[in-house]
């Protein structure tokens, strides 16, 4: 290589000083050309290996001849011409104890399909034809558009007859964009989230515990693969979000611990989950973590990444019990002070690059700030999961009617804190397995109480203040929790209860997409007041959303949203509005179609000059038993 470097001696030093946020650009295995002849360049950061060897396809998977070089800052560095496009490759280390160690490209962009450990050699060209959504998620802020995100595993939505190549089953990348976003687009949905695709060797894992950052897992398909699926949703007008798993790693040997002998990447076991947590006080953990962030974005056009477990992170002692020895930090407390640093820089870094795309923490305390600035003290996320809005409401909605009077303010204390955070309501994947039951097994009642407590609870979520999950399934009520080993029970329908709730769901995703007042003020009181919250007797909820405020007229755009959570119909039921004119049911999921009993309020509703709910008009509405409707002023 006559003294040539791959990668610069500055890049060396900022990927050193956790501040080289591209080091997928030259770390890992590129095509390239050197001293006139094209070949490809290989780049590890092994600080502690003796010595490191390139072995793979090319080389019968023997090292001599293809000895690493030494770079300062603990780097090797290989070109070869032998390599082939597609050949599967990885890196053999020599430890200071005389250790001999495989293993994978940290930075690989592909991976060999399991039980196989190796990386594949890949490159990264695509012909993207999503310009017209890129410039579209340019224009204006996240914040001002709907949010609704279809959670899933791309795995289990959809099978089909498995093969020796694939006894599984799986669809492939190619083979989900025919059908996925086709699927989102007919069921109202503006996003998908995915379950970590990053190369993992254990399916039971779900794609959480990962050895390939950079790689698309190859189950589904290689990186243009993967690459397609993102265009064609693009294409479709859906936002991809991927699950991203920076608090911790598996611990197989070919992936990133002990990965030069010593503890490389990590600082500890996660006590939890037999996995291992970075080391956040590393630098070069700082710029691998975060490149990882940028190169998900860059290379795949991905609109959004979801932290997972940052609860896990930025506390110590997280999953200590109380009589276990507990660490403190310098200041006394037990906040990880370096994980706070990192995704503090992790935010700050994808805004910098990507101002319109967002993040999204998973983090289960009542930690402050999160969604907050770091100049303000925060962690600097655009949304955070609201997980006390899920449990609180899911509590509630499996209390049988009886017990719901004495558990009222379940539903309504989410609305004590709403604003303290840009808040995602999220029915996930988590709250669907390990005997937690679907949905709909949890909801009390016979037969028919149960779907309409089913579509009440999806009806309170979309009126709801915040950005809206649900996992796959959800919308199609199925009673089985999910298995990641097999599809979803699509059968069911055939089953007329189950096509009228997907029925359902569909429409109301699509009055959310198309009435602003449903999300325009999702993250502040101006979008949202309360006319009754304490009404327990009856268990009813009434409240506006709103663009406020109102005009010199006294005019807003509004709905009025009305919810019973008892199965006792309630006739000319006197609620407080605003304005006075004509008003129309927009929305009611006891309609027939839906498998309701058909309690609606048909044709113009008009309102009445009297004081309720401290609104100068009543209308007086049918309210359905278990169910709900959406009342819009007539302009």
């Amino acid at each position: 290589m006559n003294g040539s470097r791959i990668i610069a001696a500055e890049e060396a030093f900022l990927y050193n000083q956790g501040t080289y946020f591209h080091a997928y650009n030259k770390l890992g295995a590129h095509r390239m050309e050197m001293d006139g002849q094209a070949g490809w360049g290989f780049v590890v950061w092994a600080p502690a290996a003796i010595n490191v060897w390139l072995v793979g396809d090319f080389n019968g998977w023997q090292s001599e001849g293809f000895a690493m070089q030494p770079l300062p800052g603990g780097f090797w560095q290989l070109f070869t011409t032998a390599p082939q496009l597609g050949d599967l490759y990885k890196f053999r280390l020599q430890t200071k104890h005389g250790r001999l160690l495989y293993k994978a490209d940290p930075f690989a962009f592909a991976a060999e399909k399991r039980p196989g450990t190796a990386s594949r050699l890949a490159d990264l060209t695509y012909a993207w034809q999503d310009a017209d959504w890129l410039a579209k998620r340019r224009r204006g802020s996240h914040f001002e558009k709907p949010l609704n995100i279809y959670e899933m595993h791309l795995g289990s939505w959809r099978r089909k007859e498995g093969t020796e190549d694939n006894p599984e089953g799986f669809l492939s990348y190619r083979e989900l964009a025919e059908q996925l976003p086709e699927y989102l687009q007919k069921m109202g949905y503006t996003h998908v989230e995915l379950l970590p695709v990053m190369e993992h060797p254990f399916d039971g894992s779900w794609g959480y515990q990962i050895t390939g950052y950079f790689a698309p897992t190859s189950r589904y398909g290689g990186p243009q693969d993967f690459m397609y699926l993102v265009d064609c949703l693009h294409r479709a007008g859906i936002g991809v979000i991927l699950d991203w798993v920076p608090g911790h790693f598996c611990r197989d040997e070919h992936g990133l611990v002990q990965f030069d002998g010593g503890n490389l990447y990590e600082a500890e076991e996660h006590v939890e989950w037999g996995t291992y947590k970075f080391n956040f006080r590393k630098q070069e953990v700082l710029s691998f973590l975060i490149s990882n962030a940028i190169f998900w974005l860059d290379v795949y056009h991905v609109d959004g990444l979801r932290c997972d477990g940052v609860s896990s992170m930025i506390y110590l002692n997280y999953g200590v019990g109380d009589d276990e020895p507990h660490r403190f930090n310098e200041k006394g407390g037990e906040e990880d002070l370096a994980a706070v640093a990192f995704l503090q820089k992790l935010n700050q870094t994808v805004s910098q690059y990507y101002p319109d795309v967002f993040t999204v923490a998973e983090e289960s305390t009542a930690w402050p700030l999160v969604t907050y600035p770091p100049a303000d003290g925060g962690l600097g996320f655009h949304y955070k999961w609201d997980m006390g809005w899920m449990n609180d409401t899911l509590k509630y909605m499996s209390i049988d009617f009886p017990g719901r009077f004495y558990n009222h303010r379940l539903l309504t204390f989410s609305m004590m804190y709403a604003f303290n955070e840009n808040f995602v309501l999220p029915l996930s994947h988590d709250e669907v397995v390990h005997g937690k039951h679907s949905l709909i097994g949890r909801m009390p009642g016979d037969y028919w109480r149960q779907f309409a407590n089913l579509r009440l609870l999806y009806l309170y979520q979309m009126t709801h203040s915040g950005a809206k999950l649900n996992f796959m399934g959800n919308e199609m009520a199925q009673f089985i929790e999910w298995r990641f080993a097999e599809q979803l029970e699509w059968f069911l329908l055939d089953y007329e209860k189950h096509a009228q709730y997907q029925h359902f769901v569909s429409q109301l995703n699509q009055l959310y997409l198309r009435e602003p007042s449903l999300w325009r003020q999702n993250y502040s009181w101006d979008g949202f007041k309360w006319l009754e919250a304490d009404n327990a007797e009856q268990s009813v909820l009434l409240f506006l959303r709103s663009r406020l405020p109102f005009d010199r007229a006294g005019r807003g755009d509004y709905t009025l949203v009305v919810l019973n959570f008892l199965p006792e119909t309630y006739q000319e039921y006197e609620v407080g509005v605003p304005e006075a004119g004509d008003y129309l049911e927009i929305f009611n999921s006891d309609a027939p179609e839906f498998g309701g009993s058909g309690k609606l309020n048909p044709g113009r509703l008009k309102a009445e000059k009297q004081h309720r709910h401290g609104q100068p008009y009543v209308l007086k509405l049918n309210v359905p038993p278990v169910g709900g409707l959406i009342i819009k002023s007539v302009k």
